[in-house]
């Protein structure tokens, strides 16, 4: 499964890079626990948090495509997009801009909502084919 290998790798070094930002975040306004009431830090924190709830059902959903045999251009072009999504996110909360962080939403929920039909489709024709 190289195209899910791939972006399950780029997906683990983005997610340490959001680690690494709110560690950087927490020494340097003396937070060990929480936000402590700094903006910028809650943003990261939620950042990182919300990288972590969404990518694992979106890998899942890419290796299950790559499983079911998808052209790989096209899971590649489907992951990406699924990154880009997470990325613009990301950034979106770590600088507060909320037009930023729809889009990346928008794009996410796109790509999950499109992996999960395809999923869906790949079964039933598996089952009708029994």
């Amino acid at each position: 499964m190289p195209v899910t290998a791939f972006f399950a790798g780029v997906f683990a070094l983005f997610f340490v890079r959001l680690a690494f930002v709110v560690i950087r975040m927490r020494r340097s306004n003396r937070v060990a626990l929480g936000a402590g009431g700094v903006k910028e830090l809650e943003g990261a924190i939620r950042a990182h948090g919300n990288f972590a709830e969404y990518v694992p059902l979106g890998l899942i959903l890419l290796g299950l495509l790559e499983l079911h045999g998808l052209y790989p251009a096209l899971l590649f072009a489907i992951g990406a997009l699924f990154a880009l999504g997470r990325v613009l996110h990301a950034s979106a909360l770590h600088r507060g801009d909320l037009n930023l962080r729809v889009r990346g939403m928008m794009l996410t929920f796109g790509m999950l909502v499109t992996m999960s039909i395809m999923n869906i489709v790949f079964a039933v024709r598996f089952w009708w084919e029994r």
